[in-house]
């Protein structure tokens, strides 16, 4: 899942200047951290929203998506 999240689902979000990254999955929850213009999105709900489809779609599981935004590190400079 890891791979699909990042590889898969992760190139269509760095078109836009972001990327996510594989945090866990646990209990149902998948937790995602993401980065650059992501991190700032105002309608990240919808982006999460549209990752649970893809892995329903991919892996047939319900998921909920918890998103974490961290900004990247060179944003810190």
């Amino acid at each position: 899942m890891k791979e699909f999240i990042e590889k898969t689902l992760g190139a269509r979000l760095q078109g836009d200047g972001g990327w996510v990254e594989f945090e866990k999955m646990e209990d149902g929850n998948l937790t995602l951290i993401f980065r650059g213009e992501c991190s700032k999105c105002l309608i990240l709900n919808r982006c999460c929203d549209w990752i649970g489809q893809k892995v329903k779609e991919k892996f047939d599981m319900d998921v909920t998506v918890v998103p974490v935004r961290k900004k990247p590190y060179f944003w810190d400079k």
